[in-house]
C-alpha cells in the first residue's frame, strides 16, 4: 500500500506525518513505523505521527517512538502536526483543539509564523537523585552538569534512563548548563529514540519549570533554551504552591520533504 507522507522538524526534532483521517493505517504495529523511522532503510525521523479524526476535537495526534511503540506525549511533534493539519486545512482560524497522548490540547499560529502549543499543568515535582524529575505529558529528569559542550550525553543519559529508578517505565534525562537569568543550555537522552536528540519539547518545558521552582519563582515566566537544534521559548504561570499553569511551548516547525512510499 502506498501512502503519502511529510516529513518536519521542530529544533531538529523531526517526525514523519501521515493523514490517517481514512484510518487505512493501522494502530500498535510497531516494526512498520519501526521501519519508516529507521534512518538508514526508512524515512528517517525521531518519531512518526498520525492523524486522525475524532469526535470530540478537530483532530487526533497519535504519537510513536522511532522504535515503533506508542509513545507519551511529544511537544515538537504536536507543533509539527499543527502546522501538518493546518496545511491539510483542517483548521484555518487562530487556534485549534486537539488530542495527544496525554490528553486535550491547545494549538495556535504566532504573527511570527511560529507554532505555539498549551502543554499540560504540572502539581508535582521531587529532588531525587541529585536532579529533579517531573511529568510534563511524558517525564523528565534534569540535571545540570558543566561544560555541557563536552559532556557525553548519550554514555551518561543511558546509564540514568536505564538505573534501577527509571528502567522499568523509563525516562527522558536531561542535561542542563544555565546561561544567563531565565536562559538555558539543553541536552536530551529520550526514551524510545534511546539516543540523544536535538531537541525535545516536553524535555525543555520540564527544564523551565524545574528551575523556575528551585528559584522560587511566582508569577508568569518567560525562559529561553537552546538547544542543539535551535531556540524554543517556554511561557508559564507559576504559582507559589508549586502549582504550573498556562503552559506554553513556542517554537518553529519546517518541513524537510514530502513523498510517496509503501508500507
Amino acid at each position: 500500500m502506498n501512502f503519502n507522507f511529510t516529513k518536519s522538524h521542530g529544533t531538529g526534532n523531526d517526525f514523519i506525518l501521515i493523514d490517517n483521517r481514512d484510518k487505512k493505517l493501522p494502530h500498535h504495529a510497531p516494526e512498520p513505523y519501526k521501519k519508516l523511522c529507521d534512518r538508514h532503510y526508512g524515512i528517517g525521523a525521531d518519531g512518526l505521527i498520525l492523524i486522525q479524526n475524532h469526535e470530540a476535537y478537530e483532530f487526533e495526534m497519535v504519537y510513536y517512538n522511532s522504535d515503533g511503540k506508542i509513545g507519551s506525549m511529544c511537544g515538537n511533534g504536536g507543533r509539527c502536526a499543527l502546522a501538518f493539519t493546518r496545511e491539510l486545512g483542517i483548521w484555518t482560524g487562530d487556534s485549534v483543539t486537539f488530542l495527544a497522548p496525554d490528553g486535550p490540547h491547545v494549538g495556535a499560529l504566532e504573527p511570527d509564523g511560529e507554532f505555539r502549543i498549551l502543554m499540560k499543568e504540572v502539581k508535582e515535582i521531587s529532588r531525587i537523585d541529585g536532579g529533579i524529575f517531573l511529568d510534563t505529558g511524558s517525564p523528565h529528569f534534569i540535571l545540570q552538569v558543566e561544560d555541557l559542550d563536552r559532556f557525553e550525553v548519550y554514555q551518561q543519559g543511558k546509564a540514568i534512563r536505564y538505573n534501577a529508578r527509571f528502567k522499568e517505565k523509563g525516562t527522558n534525562v536531561n542535561f542542563i548548563q544555565p546561561i544567563e537569568p531565565n536562559r538555558v543550555k539543553v541536552r536530551t537522552y529520550e526514551r524510545g529514540v534511546e539516543n540523544e536528540t536535538e531537541s525535545c519539547g516536553t524535555g525543555v518545558t520540564a527544564v523551565a519549570i524545574a528551575l523556575s521552582w528551585k528559584k522560587e519563582q511566582t508569577g508568569p515566566q518567560h525562559w529561553v533554551i537552546d538547544t542543539l537544534g535551535g531556540q524554543l521559548e517556554v511561557h508559564f504561570i507559576a504559582e507559589s504552591s508549586g502549582h504550573f499553569h498556562d503552559v506554553w511551548l513556542k517554537g518553529p516547525v519546517e518541513t524537510v520533504f514530502q513523498g510517496s512510499i509503501s508500507l
